[in-house]
């Protein structure tokens, strides 16, 4: 359930508020220059590289912005959100079968910005990879439509794994497969899933897909009572990209305090997503409001736009505690057209904290 619009981030990774260091990209991962670190300082020269870094926005820009959503922020009546809420499943199968896996690239940034997605990444030598798999005595599940109601908390997939990684939104699989193909580590094991069973479909019949090193399901986050494979406190990382901003708002807070209960003490939730004012905010005409800050696009897939203090208040409520919350005002150019575009995302890290685990269990 990865965003439509996201497909222009493919290949980028995340800023911040102010200029990072340089990350050292992990053993047999190719390095990528890192959010943050390319200025435009001479406007005549916008048109030199594809897109700059941190831009700062004038008070006139931030003013206009906040105008032209407010033009636009009546929302639709109530009947016509219920039916969006209603189909939202209908609508999601509807773009996959439509756009099947050619919508989005692969996002090889990721190790870049989320090291933790490359841990014990190893190459033989020759620059081919090793061979890893994790799942009970070597073997991964049988089929990824088992009927996770069925699973216990002590047999699982790839519970006799050491490393576990789970992505809620997967889409065609542009997170996934990177992660495979990159970390090495044998002890890992990912778990990747949908709201769409089109979406999960594709990433099973993928000649990537490795039964023995991932277990794809379908899913929905918004529903409180869905069944995860994996009991509380199993994994290592969630990873969430451009997926939060199609739940309801009312449905986030449940969603995210579900998600930190399956978190190991220390255990990460790593997120990018759409932040307030993007161009893609902007762009929405008349008829498309849902509720502040909250769209339907024309194919009837929903998004919202975040703010950091939005985000740490959901993630915090939820028992999760603040290493990264970063705002990046990308200006992304189109050369041949000589069209400039703002862009403005969220990158966060919150691990689960140790107390708010235990009370997982009680």
């Amino acid at each position: 359930m990865a965003a439509p619009g996201a497909v222009a981030v493919a290949e980028h990774g995340a800023g911040s508020e102010t200029a990072q260091s340089p990350v050292e990209a992990p053993a047999g991962v190719s390095r990528r220059q890192q959010f943050g670190n390319r200025f435009l300082t001479d406007p005549s020269q916008v048109f030199q590289h594809n897109a700059w870094d941190n831009v700062e926005w004038t008070e006139e820009r931030e003013a206009a912005a906040r105008r032209k959503v407010q033009e636009n922020s009546e929302p639709l009546p109530a009947e016509k959100q219920e039916d969006y809420e209603v189909r939202a499943n209908e609508y999601w199968n509807d773009f996959y079968k439509i756009h099947k896996n050619r919508f989005f690239k692969d996002r090889h940034w990721l190790f870049t910005e989320f090291p933790e997605l490359a841990l014990n990444c190893r190459t033989k030598a020759g620059g081919d990879t090793l061979e890893g798999g994790a799942g009970r005595d070597g073997e991964g599940p049988a089929s990824s439509h088992t009927d996770v109601s069925s699973l216990n908390g002590c047999d699982f997939p790839g519970s006799e794994s050491t490393y576990r990684v789970m992505e809620v939104g997967c889409g065609v699989g542009n997170t996934v497969f990177p992660i495979l193909k990159t970390n090495n580590d044998p002890g890992l094991f990912v778990y990747c899933c949908d709201f769409s069973s089109t979406a999960v479909e594709l990433v099973e019949t993928n000649e990537d897909f490795d039964p023995q090193r991932c277990f794809a399901f379908v899913h929905d986050l918004s529903d409180p009572e869905a069944e995860f494979p994996v009991p509380n406190g199993s994994l290592d990382v969630i990873v969430l990209i451009f997926v939060l901003s199609a739940l309801h708002p009312d449905r986030m807070y449940v969603s995210i305090s579900r998600l930190a209960r399956l978190l190991k003490p220390g255990g990460m939730l790593l997120l990018r997503d759409y932040g307030r004012y993007d161009m893609a905010q902007l762009r929405f005409k008349k008829g498309r409001c849902l509720s502040e800050n909250f769209y339907v696009r024309g194919d009837g897939t929903r998004v919202y736009f975040f703010t950091q203090d939005e985000l740490h208040e959901l993630f915090t409520r939820a028992g999760l505690e603040k290493v990264q919350n970063l705002v990046d005002r990308r200006l992304q150019v189109n050369r041949g057209k000589q069209l400039t575009m703002h862009r403005v995302w969220i990158q966060c890290k919150y691990p689960s904290r140790v107390l708010a685990y235990l009370s997982s269990f009680t």
